[in-house]
């Protein structure tokens, strides 16, 4: 039997009498018996799930029965079958992600992908523009940077407004778009790891598309948090984490590039002679934790124990909206992402007034963790300042959110300037 199968099959006996999965976001018996599911820790109110997705029991048990057949076989295994596995597990990730198997590849992080992706796209040369945003994830950001450095080209930086729609958001990257001579290469963001909110990618590619510029996509924050597929855009590249959303073991990511555009980025420099429309020999990993990747199909086969994607994504806003509803509006706190469901999931970041620096905002994760007992993260690299993420998950009782609202008036009321 290889060792996807019987990853499977452990996910499944994992899963062999329990209740069905929630039909509704309001069905509380069905999230208490999901939030069992999860051997999580309640010492404290954890409100900080951006991080990485904590694993259900079943693919927690998939991964530690896979690391002992690693563990045991070794290289016997490794040399002698497990690409043929390694390549299952890529095809059921392309299904996923709503490609080909030879379109897609593994990577450990969306991190990695993307900074692979960015740095070898060609089509980038001297005098040459390429377009980014502050929303971006930081070390993205750096890669464009350094990317325009190495080749003699320009990283124009777009601020978005203070609090984005995605309307305003769309208008800016249409005005950027439209003034940027020479434009070659456009990141986007699907979803902010700062602020939460969700762009309209499809509109910015097509944008891009009609300049001529590549454009990648950082979906690591909204891969199986939000419905999608990667046809759905009209880009180039999408990287997205499996160990975020899809709860698969940390270290598991995947990218795509359309067919047609492989060759548009050249190959890793450790595998020069890659394939011109070899997908795998854009990122060179070297040696990775093979069981994590082995146990990604375990946390797909969960994914239907936590209903239908609609109605995942309509829990995770509902845990979101329970403490913005009652806050909206409080004078002092900022609330940086809209109430428009199309542009939030579950992860929302807000500012207190006046407190924009780094420190601020570590002082105020500090203040929710040690004096309530509440989990969140200080964020950084916008242009109106650093702020904090609050971020539920799936395994989060609506108590749990509860308590953010009169830590944070307490809170803003001693802080806000």
């Amino acid at each position: 039997m290889d060792v996807t199968r019987r990853g499977a099959l452990a996910a499944a006996a994992g899963l062999a009498g329990l209740a069905a999965a929630p039909a509704r976001a309001d069905d509380e018996a069905g999230w208490a018996a999901i939030a069992a599911l999860y051997p999580v820790t309640r010492a404290v109110t954890q409100l900080e799930n951006g991080y990485w997705g904590s694993m259900a029991t079943p693919v927690l048990e998939a991964y530690q029965e896979l690391g002992r057949r690693m563990n045991r076989d070794n290289s016997w295994y490794a040399r002698r079958a497990m690409q043929k596995d390694i390549a299952a597990v890529v095809a059921r990730v392309a299904a996923e992600m709503g490609g080909a198997p030879e379109e897609v590849a593994l990577c450990r992080n969306a991190s990695e992908g993307l900074s692979a992706l960015i740095a070898q796209v060609r089509d980038v040369g001297a005098g040459d523009r390429i377009l980014y945003a502050d929303t971006d994830y930081d070390s993205t950001k750096g890669d464009m940077v350094s990317l325009a450095r190495a080749r003699g080209a320009e990283a124009v930086r777009i601020d978005l407004p203070k609090f984005a729609t995605r309307e305003t958001a769309l208008a800016a990257y249409a005005d950027a778009i439209a003034r940027t001579d020479r434009l070659k290469l456009v990141l986007l963001t699907h979803m902010s790891h700062r602020t939460g909110l969700v762009l309209p990618i499809a509109e910015i590619a097509a944008l891009a598309r009609a300049r001529g510029a590549f454009t990648i996509v950082d979906a690591a924050q909204s891969f199986f948090q939000m419905p999608f597929k990667v046809g759905d855009f009209g880009t180039d590249a999408i990287v997205v984490n499996l160990h975020k959303w899809v709860g698969a073991p940390v270290g598991t990511a995947a990218f795509w590039i359309r067919r047609d555009a492989i060759a548009a980025i050249a190959p890793a420099p450790a595998t020069p002679d890659a394939p011109v429309d070899s997908v795998g020999g854009r990122v060179y990993p070297g040696t990775v934790d093979y069981a994590a990747q082995m146990a990604i199909p375990a946390a797909f086969d969960f994914q239907p124990r936590l209903g239908t994607p609609a109605v995942k994504l309509a829990r995770l806003q509902a845990l979101r909206n329970r403490w913005v509803a009652p806050l909206r509006g409080l004078d002092g706190l900022e609330i940086l992402s809209p109430d428009d469901p199309a542009a939030h999931g579950a992860l929302t970041s807000f500012r207190i007034r006046g407190r924009t620096s780094v420190a601020d905002n570590i002082a105020i994760t500090d203040a929710l963790l040690n004096r309530f007992g509440i989990m969140t993260v200080h964020r950084v690299g916008l242009a109106a300042g650093a702020c904090v993420r609050v971020t539920p998950s799936l395994f989060t009782t609506m108590a749990e959110v509860d308590r953010l609202v009169p830590a944070l008036r307490t809170l803003v009321g001693e802080l806000a300037v």
